[in-house]
């Protein structure tokens, strides 16, 4: 075999199906191998924001890593933003990054570059192909490490190492598991919630926001008191009739600050320490009251799930009932659109077991508040703040779940990003309903500049903070892309477009004009 076929047979044995890819020349020998070795299907994106984004979203929905394939050193840093969030997320994946024949390396080509330390920063393991028959234990590595420390892994594989013969597949590598929290750290935090000491809150982030873990959460806290909160930007979240309604913490330090008063012990299940997402005069980086003693029931590495139902166990919650709280009621929107009448929107149309991929920036918080009314549902959010990422992120989600309806909530500003995912969408026919929240402007930089005391912006701050001047046209964008798409300037008319578009197959995209 070749290196490249190797390579190919040895993620088809590893139980990985999808490569999103931009390749180029030096990755030719990997895409004539996708014609040799059968197993690994190859999703096309325009810009390798669209490959790595479509990556985090594709695993955060399956838990299973995809592939992405870049070209040279350039090529990964187009898609390093998005692969930001991923390490944020905790997202497992593989990058295979073509690299100039070994032999054409010391020659400091145009496309040379140091890609090692573009890749350190947004990947736990970087490692380098030294050979063809090498190759595919050097992949069988890297799928170790991104399932073991479940952040990505990158692969720099070399050219000639890929178009020779030599390969020999792999062997798959054992994953290890999680690891297990300690009884003594379990039978303390127990202690402290039967304590009386002051009212305790749990903050759930990472796995233990999926479902069983909220249930658990929430039997913990009506046995012992207290309130389950929710970490700022959680890679993936789900809500439904059966899941108890949780609070998650706000965006400004200062409402964070208010979220927390009152309770006397914050505990975290898979979730940081809350921290400022920038530096604010006045503010601390850790927005939290000073009397608050923060425990650690799991960290971002451990089974939060499992801690939860041995906390249960130890506070006698595991055979309570999970408490019901009162869905909030929402009204269908009528007239001028506003944030939260597009979120509106989108709950009372969306399908049941929807994918809901959250980068509203200014306008994505009006959902969270009520999608607890919502039928069962997954949502995706920003993690680590690099925009751009919702397009991506809901095309891969729907390449992993082709049997759910995704539903993009899309800030304008960050679907400029990467508004090539729309292509990918119509190539692949991707049931994604994109909602562009189209205000014309940067409305998270405006609310920036008041609180910074800026009421009246001068000329050159306010043109950078303003889309309007040309305006986009969404609608012939999508179009141009391959993509259905329509305008909503009332309530009425959203309403309308989303049922449209869910009742028909493909992608479409709803210009909402606020």
């Amino acid at each position: 075999m070749k290196g490249s076929e190797s390579l190919l047979a040895t993620a088809t044995a590893a139980g990985i199906q999808v490569c999103f890819a931009n390749p180029g020349t030096t990755e030719i020998p990997l895409v004539e191998a996708f014609d040799q070795v059968p197993g690994v299907r190859a999703v096309l994106a325009l810009s390798e924001g669209v490959v790595t984004g479509a990556a985090d979203g594709y695993a955060r929905m399956t838990g299973v890593p995809a592939m992405t394939l870049l070209h040279l050193g350039p090529g990964f840093a187009n898609g390093i933003a998005n692969l930001h969030n991923a390490r944020r997320a905790r997202t497992p994946m593989i990058n295979i990054i073509g690299e100039h024949a070994s032999w054409h390396q010391p020659a400091d080509a145009p496309l040379s570059s140091d890609i090692e330390s573009l890749a350190g920063p947004v990947s736990g393991w970087v490692g380098r192909t030294t050979s063809p028959a090498s190759a595919a234990a050097e992949f069988a590595e890297a799928y170790r490490a991104t399932l073991g420390q479940r952040l990505p892994a990158t692969l720099i594989a070399a050219a000639d190492h890929m178009w020779s013969q030599g390969g020999e597949p792999a062997a798959i590598p054992a994953v290890p598991a999680r690891p297990a929290v300690d009884d003594q750290q379990i039978a303390a935090i127990a202690k402290l919630l039967a304590g009386g000491s002051g009212r305790t809150a749990l903050l759930l982030g990472g796995h233990a926001l999926r479902a069983e873990g909220i249930r658990t959460a929430a039997r913990i806290v009506a046995t012992t008191g207290g309130e389950v909160l929710v970490e700022r930007s959680p890679a993936r979240i789900e809500r439904g009739p059966d899941v108890p309604a949780v609070r998650s913490l706000p965006y400004f330090p200062e409402d964070v600050l208010r979220s927390l008063e009152g309770f006397s012990h914050l505990v975290l299940v898979g979730a940081r320490t809350p921290v400022a997402f920038f530096g604010y005069r006045g503010m601390p980086s850790f927005p939290l009251p000073n009397d608050l003693s923060v425990r650690t029931l799991a960290d971002t590495d451990q089974d939060a799930v499992e801690a939860l139902r041995a906390l249960a166990d130890a506070t006698g919650s595991a055979a309570a009932e999970v408490p019901s709280a009162e869905r909030p009621q929402v009204q269908a929107p009528e007239g001028t659109l506003t944030a939260a009448s597009i979120a509106a929107a989108i709950m009372l149309t969306q399908p049941e077991h929807a994918i809901v991929v959250n980068e509203g920036i200014s306008s994505g918080a009006a959902y969270p508040a009520i999608a607890a009314a919502a039928p069962p549902h997954t949502e995706l959010t920003n993690t680590g703040g690099a925009i751009g990422m919702g397009m991506p992120a809901a095309t891969g989600a729907a390449v992993a779940c082709p049997d759910r309806s995704v539903i993009n909530f899309q800030a304008d500003g960050s679907a400029a990003y990467t508004v090539q995912a729309l292509w990918t969408q119509a190539r692949e026919g991707l049931d994604v309903t994109t909602v562009i929240c189209a205000n014309s402007r940067y409305g998270i930089l405006e609310a920036e500049l008041r609180r910074a005391g800026v009421a009246e912006p001068g000329a050159a701050a306010a043109s950078m903070t303003s889309l309007a001047e040309p305006a986009m046209d969404w609608t012939a964008v999508a179009r141009g892309f391959g993509v259905p798409s329509s305008r909503a300037a009332t309530g009425e008319e959203l309403l309308a477009a989303l049922r449209k578009a869910h009742a028909e197959p493909g992608p479409h995209l709803i210009e909402a004009v606020l």
